[in-house]
């Protein structure tokens, strides 16, 4: 069953193994020459009430014909929406202003999404397509062992040995920060050690002594029945040991938490959705290898024009659910497909399985973060898909230089 299930897997990831070695089509990340963003002038801002609720309203954004009109957005709109919120873990608020050096404008792409103002409990298209992980071997293993949950219900990627990577309105509903998240914490992936815990030992006479003393008829008794309850602990104890082998959570404080100004008012008014993500900071590093950020390609550069990415979907009861879909529309800052997904594998990492440039090896890397359901204005047409927002090299370098600090040199991605 372990081996049906491997293979499964396997086959789920994209992978066809033939001899042990891994066969795809030849599909490479190229590289690209990022925009370098600087921070200008930090300024102090009041606390937050973190009062808001837990979910994400739009109600306000451009569909495809509003879009056509609209011209493309000046460099001092861009470093608007650019510019950042930083919340710390004393609650404290700063608003950092950036300048954008070494930026090439690009054409804008039609499709956007139009707002309604709650979303679908329901995020399963059809048959349920998603796959639970459930064994040891692929929990504690890259990509898998890069989800993390967030403590507001969240999921979020580990891009750094202190970073995640999530959506903004995991944290923040677009006006206040939400309930929970002044405390906010990660909870990152772990399998309970087996075994039944400490036994207890000591000398025979002590265990005498503990039982009463000297063994009469009564206390022969009373160790018949010790006895009896000894057998029952044990048969628990196998029942724990059973429960001890499911995964749990290490928590871990968040330090800080970073949110483009774009999400926070909607930058020009119609484009919050663009910006829906935010970089946790953590105030412990971790030891588990973690996923790189790689720039998001075009539909038609996605092998087999598919993405995958993993969550602790609600309906699940903490279990790692993995996905993958192909991607139907997009746009220049959004991905739209139809991968099964429940709320609470939000802010996940949605990523992609490319060759290096001149290499033989094969790198995994985070192109966007799953937003959630939305509904899509297409030629007036409504339709509804699950919305992923993209990573520009104009993102790229804001998670950048959120991760490095002044000094960040990400010259390509």
């Amino acid at each position: 069953m372990e081996n049906m299930q491997f293979w499964l897997i396997c086959f789920m990831l994209g992978w066809t193994i033939v001899d042990g070695s891994e066969m795809e089509q030849d599909f490479t990340w190229h590289l690209r020459k990022i925009p370098r963003l600087v921070n200008e002038r930090t300024f102090h801002l009041t606390s937050p009430t973190f009062e808001a609720d837990a979910k994400m309203v739009l109600k306000r954004v451009c569909g495809i014909e509003c879009q056509k009109a609209l011209p493309a957005p000046s460099l001092s709109e861009l470093e608007d929406s650019l510019s950042y919120e930083t919340v710390f873990e004393n609650g404290t608020r700063t608003l950092t202003r950036v300048k954008v050096q070494g930026l090439v404008l690009e054409p804008t792409q039609n499709t956007t999404t139009k707002g309604t103002s709650v979303r679908r409990k329901r995020q399963v298209y059809g048959t349920d397509s998603r796959f639970s992980i459930l064994d040891k071997r692929f929990l504690t293993n890259f990509p898998f062992n890069t989800a993390v949950k967030l403590s507001t219900g969240c999921s979020g990627i580990l891009i750094s040995p202190n970073h995640v990577l999530t959506a903004a309105h995991c944290v923040h509903d677009g006006k206040d920060y939400i309930k929970g998240s002044k405390k906010l914490r990660v909870g990152l992936l772990k399998m309970r050690n087996k075994g039944g815990g400490k036994k207890r030992r000591g000398s025979k006479k002590s265990r005498r002594e503990a039982n009463g003393g000297d063994q009469t008829e009564g206390s022969k008794e009373n160790l018949k029945e010790r006895a009896r309850a000894g057998r029952r602990r044990k048969a628990g104890a196998r029942g724990q040991r059973v429960a001890e082998g499911r995964p749990s959570f290490q928590w871990t404080r968040v330090k800080n938490t970073h949110i483009p100004k774009g999400w926070v008012t909607g930058g020009r008014g119609d484009a919050a959705l663009d910006f829906d993500y935010a970089l946790l900071e953590l105030k412990r590093a971790h030891k588990k290898k973690y996923m790189e950020l790689g720039i998001s390609p075009t539909i038609k550069k996605l092998p087999g024009g598919m993405i995958h990415f993993s969550g602790f979907d609600h309906d699940r009861a903490d279990q790692l659910v993995y996905r993958f879909c192909s991607v139907s529309e997009e746009s220049n800052d959004l991905l739209y497909q139809y991968c099964d997904a429940e709320s609470g594998s939000t802010g996940s990492g949605v990523y992609l399985r490319l060759k290096e440039p001149d290499k033989k090896s094969w790198k995994r890397k985070i192109i966007a973060v799953y937003s959630g359901h939305q509904w899509v204005d297409v030629h007036g047409v409504q339709k509804d898909y699950n919305v992923a927002v993209r990573i520009t090299p104009l993102k790229f370098a804001q998670i950048c230089l959120w991760i490095h600090g002044p000094e960040a040199n990400c010259t390509y991605g």
